[in-house]
């Protein structure tokens, strides 16, 4: 029976750019099913369907596009447009990345629902829910704080305790406050509905379902099983709606009362699926049904209660086929320097930062995967621990064997392999790729699929210094200035090498570019876990003439990890201050031009006379066409930590990769305001080279003469129809 997956990743909710803490859990997820893929049924090649999507229904979202003037659909749609750079630039492979605001989610919610209704799971009663008089709406969980009822962590949302794990009822915090208003809010009655997680079906339906071998990790099959109480008198029920206005999905036959937004976000891995298999021609109902499918969830510890006790109990009683099939696999969180991130005390990493400094993705991805097992524990991301694993390992153990032998190969025998092996040779090949309990390649796949990445690696070094240790013994470099010896120089780089794509194949899962790179230069259409087991290990390259060698991957500079921190209390530099529109075209500055207090709200206030600038001396249209002015699109902003005037856009300018262009317009635009607007680019200025990284260009923008007397700055944009690339004339 062939094994068929569907791999699920948390939803990012879509308010902000993706994380480190996403790219870790991504990084892990996209390890796991790269290696799934290698493996083989009974001869056919293993199913796996790895689809996500942006969590983006909620108050957050709606209150933002309201103060952006948009729709939450338009601004939901700023935000993704961003996230394909972070999937491409860390080498994670979706098959789908979809959104909650979907028809199949709509479609899917409501089923779900409707058959929770007819099991007698579903009932209304009318609470007081929180109220705040100052904004005048009733405010979600996510929309107050206080502290937590059970650790008494402060500054708690008030739907679960991010420190303690617990779930609890917004009205259970100690001293709520609003988060939009800061306002202590009103207790106002409201009709509810509520999912009868009290039910004895639901807790016998749990304690069965969590204590199924090889659903969950031990630690937190025990951690969850205390939420439950002996009987289930700890469980409560849940309530799962919202009062309008609420950007969400609609409660069937309940006029103005909406989703609680963590009922359809679970369903939304279900509506990515169902989307994905549509534009495939595949069936969705018959994959769900297939007793080979499984579910393998990867999420963060500090949302298990809604994925381990409501989705759960959600799928079983509306009879959803998936959730014997479910598992969820949970991890902890990503510190820094045994330091929870944060931006303030210099602790944080930007994924897209890591990106601008021209960092190699896969060594993040290989020092996360050597950090992490399949316990619920935290990583630190250390910098000096980054600089000496990633240049040991990658650098001095694997990389180090192809480049020390490949050159001999070329030079001396025309790209050509030895033809034959002795059997010393293949001697140094089995104790290389076989341990004290027989092949590494079974325990190091075992390894792989209990999510030990950790293990796996380390095993996988340990043939690297097996295979090190025969080059240095066998030096190909002095055999090499010997004539007499040149067929035992061919079959020391031969026997190097095949050790040197075992090695590859690997760790193809954690390095799937140059693993890439490493099957065109041995000339391999593909690599499968397959050609690690047996003779074919050596035998497949026998004879085999291989490309040119070219090298694979540079040292970490430690420098770069200095540079990608955060840094806490950094002044804006004198020479980024922004100068105003009519030096905007001609100042090679960090992005725009002047800083000003107001923003694009202020579009229709017209400046005075005496406020519009004087004219610049005159030019002919040969200085003019020096100039290559460019429509530019805004695929992401970000905030520049410890500068007050910056912000980061990444543009799409048509040329098949994105500039970086630092702009002094921080006070007058909020990066989700900014995110899928059309603006104009200065496209020839040299790039300069800044303390927060390289500007590729400048965007321009409008202001008055005296920006202080008459504060204002206008980002221009040019009319809908216009396409990135097209120059402006």
């Amino acid at each position: 029976m062939t094994r068929k997956l569907f791999v699920t990743t948390a939803l990012p909710y879509a308010n902000a750019a993706f994380h480190i803490g996403h790219m870790m859990e991504y990084i892990q997820a996209d390890i796991w099913v790269r290696f799934q893929r290698m493996q083989q049924d009974n001869g056919q090649q293993r199913v796996v369907h790895f689809v996500g999507a942006d969590d983006t229904h909620g108050t957050p979202i709606m209150i933002a596009a309201e103060k952006d003037g948009v729709t939450p659909q338009a601004f939901v749609a700023r935000i993704a447009a961003g996230r394909q750079q972070y999937l491409d630039g860390f080498h994670i492979a979706f098959d789908n990345w979809y959104s909650t605001d979907s028809p199949e989610n709509v479609d899917l919610s409501q089923g779900i629902y409707r058959k929770l209704r007819d099991a007698g799971l579903i009932y209304t009663k009318t609470v007081d829910r929180f109220y705040d008089t100052a904004k005048g709406m009733f405010l979600a969980d996510r929309n107050i704080k206080g502290e937590c009822p059970v650790c008494h962590a402060k500054d708690q949302y008030g739907d679960n305790c991010e420190v303690c794990g617990a779930a609890y009822q917004p009205t259970e915090l100690i001293n709520p406050f609003s988060v939009f208003t800061g306002s202590t809010p009103v207790l106002k009655p409201s009709e509810q509905y509520f999912f009868k997680l009290s039910d004895p079906r639901c807790f016998q339906f749990l304690k069965d379902w969590l204590n199924t071998p090889g659903r969950l990790q031990p630690e937190m099959v025990n951690k969850v099983s205390e939420w439950l109480g002996e009987n289930g008198e700890k469980l409560a029920d849940w309530d799962i709606s919202r009062d309008a206005p609420y950007f969400g999905i609609p409660i069937p036959d309940a006029p103005g009362k909406f989703f609680y937004v963590w009922l359809d976000a679970p369903v939304g891995y279900l509506a990515s699926l169902k989307n994905y298999f549509e534009k495939q021609g595949l069936d969705y109902e018959a994959f769900l049904q297939d007793p080979s499918a499984e579910q393998v969830h990867f999420i963060g510890k500090d949302i298990v209660s809604f994925h381990l006790l409501f989705w759960p109990a959600m799928l079983n009683f509306s009879g959803h086929p998936i959730i014997d099939k479910l598992k969820v696999n949970v991890h902890g969180h990503l510190t820094v320097n045994n330091e929870k991130m944060s931006k303030s005390r210099g602790t944080g990493i930007s994924p897209l930062r890591y990106l601008e400094l021209k960092m190699n993705p896969e060594w993040l991805r290989y020092y996360l995967a050597f950090k992490l097992n399949s316990k619920v524990e935290d990583l630190d991301f250390n910098g000096d621990d980054f600089v000496a694993r990633v240049n040991s390992d990658l650098i001095g153990k694997y990389v180090n064997i192809a480049s020390r032998c490949a050159g001999f190969i070329a030079k001396k025998f025309d790209g050509k392999l030895a033809a034959s092996l002795s059997d010393d040779a293949k001697g140094w090949i089995a104790r290389a790729l076989n341990g004290e309990q027989g092949e590494r390649q079974a325990s190091i796949a075992a390894n792989f699929e209990s999510r030990e990445f950790g293990k796996a690696l380390r095993e996988i070094m340990e043939v690297a210094d097996v295979a090190n240790r025969y080059v240095d013994e066998n030096k190909p470099w002095i055999l090499a200035k010997d004539e007499a010896k040149t067929a035992e120089l061919h079959e020391v780089c031969t026997t190097a090498l095949i050790l040197f794509r075992q090695l590859t194949i690997l760790l193809s899962p954690v390095l799937p570019q140059v693993a890439a790179r490493v099957q065109e230069f041995l000339g391999d259409a593909a690599f499968g876990w397959a050609d690690t087991q047996g003779d074919t290990v050596y035998t497949s390259m026998l004879g085999r003439t291989i490309g040119a060698y070219s090298h694979l991957m540079q040292r970490v500079d430690a420098k770069m990890v200095e540079d990608l921190f955060d840094k806490p209390g950094v002044a804006t530099p004198a020479q980024v201050a922004a100068p105003t529109a009519a030096a905007a075209a001609t100042t090679p500055a960090a992005g725009t031009a002047a800083s000003a207090a107001a923003g694009p709200a202020d579009a229709g206030v017209q400046a005075a006379a005496g406020d519009i600038e004087e004219l610049a001396p005159e030019i002919s249209i040969d200085d003019f066409t020096k100039i290559d002015l460019r429509v530019a699109k805004i695929v992401n902003c970000e905030h520049v930590e410890g500068s007050s005037k910056l912000l980061r856009l990444t543009l799409d300018v048509g040329e098949g990769r994105h500039r970086n262009v630092f702009s002094g317009i921080k006070s007058a635009y909020q990066p989700e305001q900014l995110i899928g607007k059309l603006t104009v680019l200065v496209a020839n200025l040299a790039p300069r080279k800044m303390k927060f990284g390289v500007s590729e260009g400048m965007v321009l923008c409008a202001s008055a003469k005296d920006e202080k007397a008459n504060p204002g700055l206008y980002l221009l944009e040019p009319v809908s129809g216009a396409q990135p690339g097209m120059r402006i004339r």
